[in-house]
């Protein structure tokens, strides 16, 4: 079967197949059984997904393992060069991947089109990471002893990455596990499979010798317990719930194999009583509906000083309202579907449950039409704290806002829940700042600041929200194995 790396046309910008790639084959439906990919804008059936079996996923492991031994030795400044070439292929490629993002993920185009962009940045700079993956020399304790470390790939790779992010969260393993000179099991999330698809496509097309990088799909469980428990399987990375995250884990301790975990988050955002208010709250509100609020980094808990409680949430209802909500390939939408019926389910859930609790729904808190998985923005006031969207991660765009009193106060609500992934703070006081920098229970901490996941910076989590980094030499180091050497040069 022949590449689907060709741009699709305007009229017809989604794949008329969608297929695996296994040991350099591109695999289409033959006698394997199909799942429908489903446009979250209009319910409609817009791909029919091939699903592994068995003998798919043994021929990847077979593939991954019998070229990882020649993989690796390729230095890593030819490693480099074709993840170089394969980043200026996806910047050709950009518009007709993004519209394939847009028509199975649902996020507005210029959304996708952003998402894109950062595929290319993660790629070039994993190109120039991989040139740098070098060790230390240890002073010499006596004369004629040389001590070193360095480093050296860890070997095969399962990733699992999900349907929010499909195209960067994809790549941020590929290339990382890539550039560190290991080969690679994908499995995307089959929600959004066109756009991984187009993306190992790239690779392929920019150099990556076959069998270096293996695409597959299939039942989740299925697929992730076959990978895991293979003994060609060094290293295990995995983006998505905790619940799966623990399981995933578990199948992996089994045989002690290397985890990388970017779990769920529930991320705090403290505003006090020194700060633009208005301004604040346009920004807090902007960042939370992004992508409909289906972002691991996502604001979802917003405690704010109660002297600027009622301002605060008037300016935030009438920036939620204000969003502009709709099919993402539309001029001018903010904000698109949720991605899957699940997701819908979910929002109307945390909704009907604050009701119970007492809360107000200050704007929002119902479906949008019957067409799609559209939800309206949502703000929540008046929660008792039992509600369970104060303990549990929404990933829907349902934001409650709650009152605090002091920084005491709003420290022990930020913390007072099992994820810590991000948190974030509004504030003019450096000191208060610092206070809470340190107090804070999360890995990645915004003051006066949102910041998406960048490829130089380090992403991990604590508690719940994962083990380990993505991102950064860390997130790097992670496909690597870290070795010792002392060589005494003058024995004899």
């Amino acid at each position: 079967m022949s590449s689907p790396s060709s741009s699709p046309s305007s009229a017809s910008p989604y794949p008329a197949e969608l297929s695996a790639f296994v040991g350099g084959e591109w695999l289409g439906r033959g006698s394997r059984d199909v799942r429908p990919v489903v446009n979250p804008a209009t319910g409609e059936t817009i791909g029919l997904l091939p699903l592994c079996n068995a003998a798919d996923l043994g021929t990847a492991l077979a593939a991954a393992d019998a070229v990882s031994y020649g993989w690796a030795r390729v230095s890593a400044w030819e490693r480099a060069a074709i993840l170089r070439r394969t980043a200026q292929l996806v910047l050709e490629r950009k518009p007709a991947l993004a519209r394939m993002l847009v028509l199975e993920n649902g996020k507005p185009l210029g959304d996708a089109e952003a998402e894109i962009d950062r595929v290319i940045e993660t790629i070039a700079w994993c190109a120039e990471e991989a040139t740098r993956t070098h060790g230390r020399l240890l002073p010499p304790r006596v004369r004629g002893l040389q001590q070193s470390t360095f480093k050296r790939p860890i070997g095969p790779v399962a990733a699992f990455a999900p349907w929010n992010f499909p195209a960067v969260l994809a790549v941020r393993k590929i290339a990382a596990a890539l550039a560190a000179g290991c080969t690679v099991v994908i499995k995307p999330a089959e929600e959004t499979p066109a756009v991984c698809i187009g993306l190992v496509a790239a690779f392929a097309d920019g150099g990556v010798p076959r069998g270096v990088l293996n695409l597959v799909f299939g039942d989740p469980a299925a697929v992730s317990s076959h990978l895991i428990a293979s003994p060609v399987i060094r290293k295990v990375s995995f983006t998505g719930s905790v619940p799966v995250g623990r399981l995933l884990y578990g199948l992996a301790a089994q045989q002690l194999k290397a985890v990388t975990m970017e779990l769920g988050g529930h991320s705090p955002v403290v505003v006090f009583d020194d700060v633009d208010v208005d301004r604040v709250a346009r920004a807090c509100a902007a960042f939370k509906y992004r992508n409909a609020g289906q972002v691991c980094l996502s604001p979802n808990r917003f405690f704010v000083h109660e002297s600027v409680y009622g301002r605060f949430v008037d300016r935030f209802v009438e920036a939620a309202k204000a969003i502009v909500v709709g099919h993402g390939m539309e001029a001018g939408v903010q904000m698109g579907p949720l991605n899957n019926a699940r997701r819908l389910d979910a929002a109307e859930r945390f909704v009907a449950d604050a009701r119970d609790h007492g809360a107000e729904v200050r704007c929002g808190g119902q479906r949008i039409g019957t067409t799609g998985h559209f939800f309206a923005p949502t703000v929540l006031t008046d929660l008792d704290p039992g509600a369970t969207i104060l303990a549990e991660e929404p990933f829907c765009p349902v934001a409650p806002i709650v009152p605090f009193t002091d920084l005491d106060h709003a420290v022990r609500l930020a913390n007072d829940v099992d994820f810590g992934l991000a948190a974030y703070a509004f504030t003019r006081s450096a000191a208060r700042a610092a206070e809470l920098v340190e107090r804070f229970e999360a890995g990645w901490i915004g003051i006066n600041s949102f910041t998406p996941a960048m490829p130089d910076a380090p992403l991990g989590g604590m508690k719940a929200s994962g083990v380990g980094y993505e991102g950064g030499p860390e997130g790097l180091d992670a496909y690597q194995q870290i070795r010792f050497l002392s060589h005494d040069q003058a024995f004899t």
